[in-house]
């Protein structure tokens, strides 16, 4: 009953010299034991009755050997002669147990207490981080591992929830029961005090070794316990079971587990067996004290030097029992402070990180902006990544147009030109250098976060879809929409008869990231999404390029009824799939060269048009010459639409991309040298 909570490495698993190296390389953070004690503040009612059942416990703990000598001394075995003393020994033997009942009372509410405050304080914690954390810039993630921040929101933010469950308590708990302790044996014999307290120092030195390799050996297991973790991550998980079997080494894979498993095996036996020796040296030492005080105390009995009883030599050995455990809990106390400042210390290090993006304190939101919803501008926008280097040229350099309500404006051009980035600064997930960018008619710095973010929709290359049903996906959108609004954005999106065939329907499971369904089957679901929002400005970036070309075509249609009556930004690498824009700039190592319808741009006989017969140059060399040839002549068109997959309406607004093709062929001919001239960079 008692004697504290014990803390040595043997018990904890934890290599303290690789520890102490992990807490030297945390962050300094000012102030923070202040900001940690203020995390307590909601909880400090309930942390005071703990610390009171902690010191009421750790002092009941040590009265029971004094009863025991009381027991022997004046109830079995009475100093002054006589038989028991029967009376007495009942009320002394009910003392003990109602002090054990009390005892045991105390201990379950003083871990419920401490598990209630740790928990609940981890928790806010926890939800405080990952709040904050959604308040960060997109920017912060694209340079931000994504394993890094996990391990700040589980490991980290974890192992602060065993250091708020148990090292103040345990801490203080053990303070409590040495001195208890020591102040129990000084009454009971001064003498044999010293005894006890000169030999414990080799106790708890033999401890530690012991503690030591066992930790050390507990840090293998671990790391090969990570080992069996990430194979197991890696090949059962959807991509790498595909690339096993694609490869056939389902079997590789099953060796490198058994191997790593049989590794694992060999080290859980080297942790039971380490240090078996030195258990025997601490288990014949922790015996040789008792059996050193009897001696002393036959000694001093023998010689008459003091009144030395059975009792006294029972309730001594006792209390001493009780002193190791808690002498070696505050040995810890140093690494464990050290520890719970280093988990802390990373947490506040991001919860201290300022998003660079954030709302001024007199921002409006976008339905109280001067012009119309669906009105974009850029004006000389000037924007540079923060990664890159001062002297680096500009992603986006003086880039200026102006996107009206229901326009469609597409933005095409070599990769790394800058168009994804145009798409990114018009809801402000960066923020431009210089000039500004306009939202129904204010600069995007005056408007909220959250009201720009309402009034965009984004399809996006990589389509994601969460674990989870096709509705629940569809509803993270609108979470209240109901089962009819959910079909119309679906059958909008060109996806619903499908849906319709599935033997669950709506309620079909699509795996992790979708996996279950085709690239274009994805697309129309993220485009039906974003149908569900209504937001009046849709943002597209290359929502068609890894599809093939019939999944292509019948997903631009979907786009196409989903741009209507909305503002559209496309990008697009394929020109057929922008064909129809109202306006298309060509942009070109961060600036726009080139505006105009696409028959302009052909005409004009500029990059655009060159990239027009690039694309077309890359079909004869992928040996479809002759689907160009037929393509001139109007035959390739009748072929595509009797291909169509799932018969989507034949006169459907899907842009054609033979028409495309047939009007870049003529630039074949007379293919013309890159004779244009930009103007210099600054």
């Amino acid at each position: 009953m008692g004697g504290g909570r014990g803390g040595g490495a043997s018990f904890r698993g934890v290599d303290e010299d690789t520890q102490r190296k992990l807490n030297a390389e945390a962050p300094r953070i000012s102030g923070l034991g202040s900001r940690v004690v203020s995390l307590f503040r909601a909880y400090r009612a309930r942390i005071f009755l703990t610390g009171i059942l902690v010191v009421v416990g750790a002092a009941i703990a040590v009265i029971p050997p004094l009863i025991v000598q009381r027991i022997f001394d004046d109830a079995l075995f009475p100093v002054a002669g006589g038989g028991p003393h029967l009376e007495l020994l009942a009320w002394l033997v009910a003392a003990m147990v109602g002090l054990f009942l009390l005892s045991a009372v105390l201990g379950v509410a003083q871990t419920w207490l401490t598990s209630t405050v740790g928990n609940s304080v981890t928790g806010d914690l926890r939800v405080k981080l990952f709040e904050h954390l959604q308040a960060m810039e997109l920017g912060f993630f694209t340079r931000t591992k994504t394993g890094v921040i996990q391990s700040r929101l589980q490991n980290d933010v974890g192992g602060v929830s065993g250091v708020l469950t148990n090292t103040v308590t345990s801490i203080l708990g053990n303070v409590v029961t040495v001195i208890a302790s020591l102040v129990a044996m000084i009454l009971i014999d001064w003498r044999l005090t010293l005894i006890a307290v000169i030999m414990m120092p080799f106790l708890i030195f033999v401890q530690r070794k012991v503690g030591q390799v066992r930790a050390r050996i507990a840090g293998e297991t671990q790391e090969s316990l990570s080992e069996l973790t990430s194979i197991t991550q890696e090949t059962l998980s959807v991509s790498g079971m595909l690339l096993s079997k694609a490869f056939n080494r389902q079997r590789t894979e099953s060796e490198r587990y058994q191997a790593e498993n049989r590794n694992q095996v060999v080290l859980q036996v080297r942790r039971a067996m380490s240090g078996q020796g030195f258990f025997a040296v601490v288990q014949v030492l922790m015996a040789s004290v008792p059996a050193v005080i009897y001696l002393v105390s036959g000694y001093l009995i023998a010689g008459g030097t003091g009144a030395i009883t059975a009792g006294t030599v029972v309730a001594f050995t006792t209390v001493q029992a009780r002193l190791l455990m808690p002498l070696m809990g505050l040995m810890r106390v140093s690494l464990d402070l050290q520890t719970s400042s280093a988990l802390f210390a990373r947490i506040f290090e991001y919860l201290d990180l300022v998003p660079e993006i954030q709302d001024a304190p007199d921002a409006i939101t976008v339905d109280e902006a001067p012009g119309p919803k669906g009105r974009l501008e850029f004006a000389d926008v000037l924007f540079r990544y923060p990664d890159a280097s001062a002297d680096a040229r500009p992603t986006l350099d003086g880039v200026s147009f102006v996107a009206e309500p229901g326009q469609h404006v597409a933005f095409v051009g070599p990769s790394g030109a800058g168009k994804t980035t145009i798409l990114y600064l018009a809801p402000r997930l960066y923020e431009a250098k210089g000039g500004s960018v306009l939202f129904a008619g204010a600069d995007v710095r005056t408007l909220t976060q959250e009201s720009i973010i309402d009034h965009v929709g984004i399809v996006s290359q990589e389509t994601y879809l969460f674990h989870a049903t096709i509705r629940e996906n569809l509803r993270y959108a609108n979470p209240d929409a109901t089962e009819e609004e959910l079909i119309a954005a679906c059958t909008a999106a060109n996806i619903h008869h499908i849906i319709a065939g599935f033997e669950q329907g709506y309620d079909t499971v699509v795996g992790e990231r979708g996996y279950r369904l085709s690239g274009g089957e994805k697309q129309r679901i993220a485009i039906a999404r974003v149908l569900l929002k209504d937001p009046p400005v849709l943002l597209l970036d290359e929502a068609t390029s890894a599809l093939d070309t019939v999944s292509e075509r019948v997903v631009q249609e979907a786009l196409d009824e989903a741009a209507k009556g909305r503002t559209t930004l496309s990008i697009a690498h394929r020109l057929s799939t922008v064909m129809g824009a109202d306006v298309i700039h060509v942009l070109e190592a961060g600036r726009i060269v080139e505006s105009g319808t696409h028959a302009e741009l052909l005409a004009r006989g500029g990059l655009y048009a060159e990239l027009a017969a690039q694309q077309v140059a890359a079909s004869r060399v992928l040996d479809t010459e002759a689907a160009v040839e037929e393509a001139v002549t109007g035959g390739a068109e009748a072929a595509l639409t009797d291909r169509r997959a799932d018969r989507a309406p034949a006169d459907s607004a899907g842009a054609d991309a033979v028409a495309a093709i047939t009007a870049a062929v003529p630039l074949l001919a007379q293919p013309r040298p890159d004779e244009r001239v930009y103007p210099a960079e600054p």
